[in-house]
Order: C-alpha cells, then sequence, then structure tokens
C-alpha cells in the first residue's frame, strides 16, 4: 500500500512492486520481488529503491547492467538483468512517466489563498479560496479565473485575460490584454501570451507600426514552454489547438493557426498567417514562412525550412523543404560529388592522351 515517507518539509511516497504493476498495467517477465520503491533514476545510476526504464536500444548495454529495482520494458525484450524486476508494458516511457508521478520527491501540493504582495484588481472574477496567487502577481481588471488555477510568482495577468480552470501559470509569465486560456492549460517561466505581432508599413520612408488589435487564444491542455512567444494577431485570433505543446524558445507570429495535439519543439519560428493542422510535428530549429498551410500529420524534421504549403501524412526534411526520401537521396547522391569529380578528371586525362596519339 503506498504510503508517504517525510524527511524534514519534504515529502516522498513509496509504492511497492504490485501498485507500479496496477498502475502500469504490466506483467513481470523476470524477478520476483524488491524493496519498496522511493525514486526514480536512469539504468546506468538507479540503486535498488528505484524504479527505471528501456526506451531506447542505445541504452541496451546499460539495462543489461543496471541496479534498479524495477525495470519498465517493452515487449521485445528477450534478455534480462540479474538483480531487477522487469515489468514488460506497452509503452516504458509513458509507463516511466506515470511512476514518476508518484514517485515525485517533493510532491506540488495546491494552496488556495492571494500573497499580501499580490495585486488583484476588484472587479477580477474568481474565489479566492479556490485560486492560487503568489507573491508579486499583479491581476489587472476584467480578468476571469477558472477554479483550482495557480498564478506563480511575478506573473502579470492584463486587462480582460479569461483563465480557466486547473492551470499552472509559472514565474514571470506575461498574458496580455484579452488573451483567453483555455482549462488546464501550463504556461511555463518567462513565456508571453498576447504580445504585438511583427507588422510594419513604409510610409514615407519611415517603418510605421500596425497596431494589432487580435488575441491569442490557447485551448483545453495546452502547455507553452520557458521564454516562448505567441503573438497576439493583427485581427481577429491567434489559436493554438486542444493538447498542443509548444516548446522553450519557440516563436509563433500573429494571426497563426495550430491545430490540435501538435508539438513544437524549441527555437521553431512560425511566421505570420500559416496554419498548421492537426497532429503536426515540428522538430528543432524549424522555419515556416507565412500563408502558408502543413497538412495533418505532417512530421518536419530538425532545421527544416518551409516555404509552400505541403500534404499531410509525410515526413519533410531540409531547405527547400523536401520528402524524408527525396531529402535522403540528395544526401546520398551529394556524397558520390568527390568520386564524380576525380573520375571526370581521369577521364579528361585519358581524352586528351587519346588526342596526343
Amino acid at each position: 500500500m503506498t504510503r508517504a515517507v517525510h524527511w524534514g518539509s519534504v515529502t516522498s511516497v513509496e509504492l511497492t512492486l504490485n501498485e507500479i504493476i496496477e498502475l502500469t498495467n504490466g506483467r513481470v517477465v523476470a524477478g520476483e520481488s524488491c524493496q519498496p520503491l522511493t525514486g526514480v533514476a536512469s539504468l546506468d545510476e538507479a540503486g535498488v529503491n528505484q524504479v527505471s526504464f528501456l526506451g531506447n536500444e542505445k541504452y541496451y548495454q546499460d539495462y543489461l547492467g543496471t541496479e534498479a529495482g524495477v525495470v519498465l520494458v517493452p515487449s521485445i525484450v528477450e534478455q534480462y538483468p540479474p538483480s531487477a524486476v522487469v515489468v514488460e508494458v506497452e509503452n516504458p516511457s509513458f509507463a516511466f512517466s506515470l511512476v514518476m508521478k508518484k514517485l515525485a520527491a517533493q510532491q506540488r501540493v495546491f494552496k488556495a489563498g492571494v500573497h499580501p504582495s499580490a495585486w488583484v484588481a476588484e472587479d477580477v472574477s474568481y474565489d479566492p479560496e479556490k485560486v492560487s496567487i503568489k507573491a508579486g502577481a499583479v491581476v489587472e481588471s476584467g480578468v476571469t479565473i477558472g477554479n483550482g488555477t495557480e498564478i506563480g510568482t511575478g506573473v502579470c495577468l492584463n486587462e480582460g485575460v479569461k483563465l480557466g480552470a486547473d492551470c499552472l501559470i509559472h514565474s514571470n509569465v506575461t498574458v496580455r490584454e484579452y488573451c483567453e486560456i483555455g482549462d488546464r492549460v501550463i504556461l511555463q517561466p518567462g513565456c508571453v501570451i498576447g504580445s504585438d505581432g511583427y507588422g510594419y508599413e513604409m510610409v514615407d520612408g519611415r517603418h510605421q507600426k500596425i497596431d494589432q488589435v487580435g488575441i491569442v487564444v490557447l485551448e483545453n491542455d495546452v502547455e507553452v514552454g520557458a521564454n516562448a512567444t505567441i503573438d497576439r494577431a493583427r485581427f481577429g485570433k491567434t489559436r493554438i489547438g486542444e493538447g498542443s505543446k509548444v516548446d522553450n524558445l519557440v516563436q509563433i507570429a500573429h494571426n497563426v493557426k495550430v491545430g490540435k495535439h501538435c508539438l513544437i519543439v524549441a527555437l521553431t519560428g512560425v511566421a505570420g498567417s500559416a496554419e498548421l493542422g492537426d497532429y503536426v510535428t515540428c522538430a528543432a530549429q524549424v522555419g515556416i514562412a507565412g500563408h502558408i498551410k502543413v497538412g495533418d500529420k505532417s512530421l518536419l524534421l530538425g532545421r527544416t525550412g518551409v516555404t509552400k504549403s505541403l500534404e499531410g501524412d509525410q515526413k519533410y526534411w531540409g531547405f527547400p523543404v523536401k520528402t524524408e526520401r527525396e531529402e535522403k537521396r540528395l544526401m546520398v547522391s551529394q556524397g558520390r560529388i568527390p568520386q564524380l569529380v576525380a573520375d571526370v578528371k581521369s577521364l579528361k586525362k585519358e581524352v586528351a592522351e587519346l588526342k596526343g596519339k
């Protein structure tokens, strides 16, 4: 049975093997019993009281030599370490994340109330007994905050922001005027939602700023990473669809539409009015030009540059963008260039010798 263990102000949790099997819907394929489990670690660092997992074949040797108490593995594994209890699960990485939630060294505890140093406008719509607003936060006039939401230190919610239930807004986040945030949204430290879009017109030899009067809408279960920026629309809405995850240091420009359950990885930039379908994945440092569409379930590999609309259900790579297969063929061909140059030189020499005769 799960029991809490206290060390001073730190609270941890112990799990039994049976509880891990129930939690992960797994089955034991090697080993019989283990000590109570109190933490998680990598295969090469785990001890007898910790849980680890095998999620990548690169770590197979670490797996065989691990001293972990329990290891979560996929069904394809046929060898087992000598001391660990091996639990077969459908998805080791996801199962491991479930265990981590139970075995976190310090559980996050929601504590309702408003810190004395926070400033909350008189007309803010919220229940102070069901919302947590921490030190130094500023909540301006007309804001709405759903129950169970936590506002971190130094957060600024500008006028008219709508914030759903059970959100977690980390330190130093800014959500600008009238933006709409759904339920269970997570905003990591320093991200900015609703900054001005990058819009200027050249008039009389000067760049004149174009007003950005739209908003940003983050649908339910969206997460935005640290120091990411999502610009408000010039007019209308910049929208991030339900369940989509935006990584650290991503820039999403004005009037962009991102579909449901997309993954947008670090240092990706999406230019104005681009549209991403559902289940699109953008790997690190992808660049997407404005006013184009990327189809559902597209996978854009790292450093891909997209300058035209793309059909869905394809893997893309390179700049200018090509299907992954086309890009790999091109890379193979480029690797043959030195030998082709050498062959041409040899043929020229033979031709010259034949002409000399």
